[in-house]
């Protein structure tokens, strides 16, 4: 039976997928301060309606839905599913086929806004449940679904969420995060950490107004301060020249080098492909390129502004400049200590008048992935992945896993709905109905195992 066919034949596949519509619809954006409390307070809706206990946590700026499907089971172990209602911004910036808060099915995908990046976990995790419920009845493991309303936008406020509700998921058996993919040779990917971030802002002031260039032989402008300042603390390479930041670095296990050389497909062919590369790579070497994506630290510049950027020219010595910029860190960095860290290193080039302000940070986080209840899911997996299980103890990208494990204890994988070109944060995000589907009947199988 065709996918679209096992969509519209199964009333609960269809029944999700219209709650999954409704979803996409609200524009859930934490960047814009759009849209949370109705999109939390719809979701308390369909959980409460699904049969969950739920709480509706309106403490902080992005509200926090926490729903309970209780086992009957005396000792019935937990299982949680970490997912996030806000989405990204889809402005007039990015190419879309369709409307972005719109679901769109056609050729095999679905397209939307969040069908991918989170909104469409949710729904597939409560379709498992629900078609688990009317195949066996009763769950024979608690479920516990706690989803946030800012992840987007690092997570603010979840450590304090998390504290006020320790105690309903404290030392559950496994905790499913947000989302994962298969990757390009359709095998499906279990991943156990993110990396963390520091952002922050970098300003100067030179001058109260912009000169006349003719003095650019003599006085020094903010935009030329800045860009030397930012130059002084990364080489050619990409190596942070900040003394002591990696002194606080885990290292990587031999084992988790052998698992990203084995399963991570990436490599410089990939990647010029991929974004169409201009410029030459910091690194020829294969394995430097994995451990430095997976395992090290990078900092990097979201933007520069400074000076005139009009029609013609404009002869001055632009007397401010700003830049926006970016820490990835690894396990053992911590947020505040970085940034202290390039602060001081700054002062220590020479470079005092730098102004810098720190925005967001949150730690990186790798799990084990040796532990039981995730090697079950890697053993549940392959009969859901015929080309085979990829199995990460980290991923590249960044998120709150750190803040979770830190509140929980709880060992963590991940695994989901994604493809290589899923285009989250993108135009024409989306996910194929095919790997909906799997994911739908993988975690009904989960289920399964606690019986």
């Amino acid at each position: 039976m065709k996918q679209l066919e096992i969509v519209e034949q199964d009333g609960i596949v269809g029944h999700y997928l219209s709650v999954l519509k409704e979803l996409i619809a609200k524009r859930s954006i934490f960047a814009q301060q759009t849209g949370l409390t109705e999109t939390a307070s719809y979701l308390k809706e369909v959980l409460q309606n699904a049969g969950a206990q739920v709480i509706l946590d309106e403490s902080y700026t992005a509200p926090f839905v926490m729903a309970t499907f209780a086992s009957v089971k005396a000792d019935a172990k937990t299982l949680i599913f970490y997912n996030h209602y806000d989405v990204q911004p889809a402005d007039e910036d990015q190419p879309w086929t369709s409307p972005p808060f719109q679901l769109d099915i056609r050729d095999g995908y679905m397209y939307g806004r969040g069908v991918d990046d989170d909104k469409g976990h949710i729904t597939a995790r409560l379709t498992a449940i629900e078609k688990y419920r009317r195949a066996h009845g009763e769950l024979p493991v608690n479920i516990i679904f706690i989803i946030e309303g800012a992840e987007e936008s690092a997570s603010v406020d979840l450590e304090k969420y998390l504290a006020k509700h320790r105690s309903a998921l404290v030392g559950a058996d496994l905790l499913v995060w947000e989302q994962g993919i298969f990757n390009q040779q359709q095998q499906m990917e279990i991943s156990g950490g993110t990396k963390g971030i520091l952002t922050f802002d970098a300003k100067v002031k030179s001058a109260d107004v912009d000169i006349h260039s003719k003095f650019g032989g003599t006085i020094n402008s903010s935009s030329w301060y800045l860009i030397n300042a930012l130059s002084s603390i990364r080489d050619g390479r990409g190596k942070i020249l900040v003394d002591g930041i990696y002194d606080d670095v885990l290292e990587p296990t031999e084992r988790e080098m052998d698992l990203v050389r084995q399963y991570a497909l990436v490599d410089e062919q990939h990647l010029k492909k991929v974004y169409d590369l201009k410029l030459p790579f910091l690194t020829q070497d294969q394995d430097a390129l994995l451990k430095n994506l997976f395992f090290e630290p990078s900092i990097n510049i979201q933007g520069v502004q400074t000076g005139y950027q009009g029609q013609g020219v404009k002869t001055i010595l632009p007397a401010e400049a700003s830049a926006k910029l970016e820490v990835r860190l690894v396990p053992g960095m911590k947020p505040r200590k970085v940034f202290q860290q390039i602060q001081d290193q700054l002062i220590r080039n020479g470079f005092d008048q730098i102004q810098l302000t720190y925005t967001l940070g949150e730690e990186g986080y790798r799990s084990d992935m040796t532990v039981a209840s995730i090697l079950k899911v890697i053993d549940i997996a392959g009969q859901f992945s015929p080309e085979g299980v990829a199995v990460l103890p980290t991923t590249a990208g960044t998120g709150p896993m750190h803040q979770v494990f830190e509140a929980l204890e709880v060992p963590i994988a991940a695994f989901g709905i994604g493809n290589p070109n899923s285009r989250d944060h993108g135009g024409d995000e989306n996910v194929k109905i095919a790997d909906y589907l799997t994911h739908i009947n993988m975690i009904e199988e989960l289920i399964r195992s606690y019986e």
